[in-house]
């Protein structure tokens, strides 16, 4: 299965841990036999919440560039770029219900090139109806739904 993961999956990559998440969760996936995309946004996420930390002193800038480096080289791991215009025409149209356009990216970039999308994101999840109205076989989840795939 294809599944695209919003960009809390990834914070662990660049040193950020998140509560209830496990470090390994995307290495769990992988090894499940998924196949595992990310929005090209993804890693413009990663970036502005990496330096915010290093801003903060709470991480080092190799640390945070070692990390998206680690994800963008991973052969594992297929960035979906955003300028694409099947992404951009998805995106408008997600514009009318999800008002951060980011997440209109990311959620778009699940529709056009994933069968599922992986998030925490609460907002997401409480429009999935108009999101998937889409494409209906279009899945949107979160990680403790995966072990039932």
């Amino acid at each position: 299965m294809k599944i695209l993961l919003d960009t809390t999956y990834l914070l662990p990559a660049i040193g950020i841990s998140i509560r209830g998440l496990r470090k390994e969760a995307v290495l769990n996936i992988l090894k499940r036999g998924h196949e595992v995309l990310v929005s090209q946004i993804t890693i413009f996420e990663l970036s502005a919440k990496g330096a915010k930390y290093v801003v903060e002193g709470k991480l080092s800038a190799d640390r945070v560039c070692r990390g998206i480096k680690a994800v963008v080289y991973d052969d594992r791991i297929k960035i979906i770029p955003m300028h694409d215009t099947s992404i951009l025409l998805t995106a408008f149209k997600l514009r009318r219900n999800v008002s951060d356009f980011i997440d209109c990216i990311i959620i778009s970039s699940a529709i056009n090139s994933a069968d599922m999308l992986l998030t925490e994101d609460e907002d997401i999840h409480n429009k999935r109806k108009e999101i998937q109205s889409l494409k209906p076989e279009f899945k949107i989840r979160k990680l403790k739904d995966i072990a039932q795939l």
